[in-house]
């Protein structure tokens, strides 16, 4: 069974972190979300404190996570996080009352049909490195995460800091949440979920480029302005008022209609 660390008071919200990570990647954003929702932060398969079992398909980490999760409540995905919520929104529609893309999409790697992404060598090179040296890609990963960004030393420094705080991803569950992002398209399990649909990107994101946007017209968005692939470290509180504002006002809504 999954890792997860469970705290707060409010509605339900579930957080998946992004490759390589671990839920003690949220620094001080994850005390800021539990003075109005009861977090429950999941170490995805073989990252942080979570074993792995040889899982080797985004439904089988959807699933996995979804045995860890409240019976109903928002997910919120970062980066790869996003793709794992995508494929548990699929499975279990009736847990979800929305999910939140957080520097997220449904699909990594540009081809004709969908401009608003990185190149698939980005993602090759990064597999190549990865069978040498899992620290240094790592570490050139999150130097991505932060280029051009305000603030982005500090980011950068916060990030590597708060990737040491538990033991390092086991290598087959780094390559296989590769794979995830470089081959996975979610875009039609997007298109058919009946549910609240919400993004949050940053301007200055080198691998989820803002313009993702455009793509998304019936998703609720915001853009954070000089933010990069860390909006939540390095823009916490317009992080915290997005969230704030459209998850309340959903569970408002649904407590007008239920009365």
């Amino acid at each position: 069974m999954l890792h997860a660390d469970v705290a707060g008071e409010g509605p339900e919200l579930v957080l998946l972190h992004g490759w390589g990570m671990h839920s003690g990647i949220w620094g001080d954003w994850l005390g800021q979300l539990r003075r109005g929702f009861r977090v429950t932060a999941v170490d995805l398969p073989g990252h942080g404190n979570s074993p792995y079992r040889g899982a080797g398909e985004l439904g089988q980490w959807a699933s996995a996570v979804l045995e860890v999760a409240p019976p109903r409540a928002w997910w919120l995905g970062w980066s790869l996080g996003g793709l794992v919520a995508l494929d548990a929104a699929d499975q279990g529609r009736d847990r979800f009352d929305g999910l939140l893309l957080l520097a997220s999409t449904p699909k990594f790697v540009a081809d004709e049909a969908w401009m608003h992404a990185v190149g698939a060598e980005v993602f090759s090179q990064f597999a190549q490195q990865l069978e040498t040296d899992a620290a240094r890609t790592l570490s050139r990963f999150l130097s991505l995460q932060v280029r051009h960004a305000e603030h982005g030393n500090e980011t950068l420094r916060q990030l590597r800091s708060d990737l040491c705080a538990r033991p390092p991803a086991d290598p087959s569950a780094l390559r296989a949440g590769l794979r995830f992002l470089q081959h996975c398209d979610m875009r039609n399990v997007m298109r058919r979920l009946e549910m609240p649909l919400l993004c949050l990107l940053g301007e200055r994101d080198t691998l989820v480029p803002a313009e993702i946007a455009a793509e998304l017209p019936a998703v609720a968005h915001e853009i954070i302005a000089g933010a990069g692939h860390a909006p939540f470290l390095s823009h916490s509180r317009q992080c915290t008022d997005f969230l704030t504002k459209h998850l309340l006002a959903q569970q408002e809504y649904r407590q007008d209609a239920a009365g």
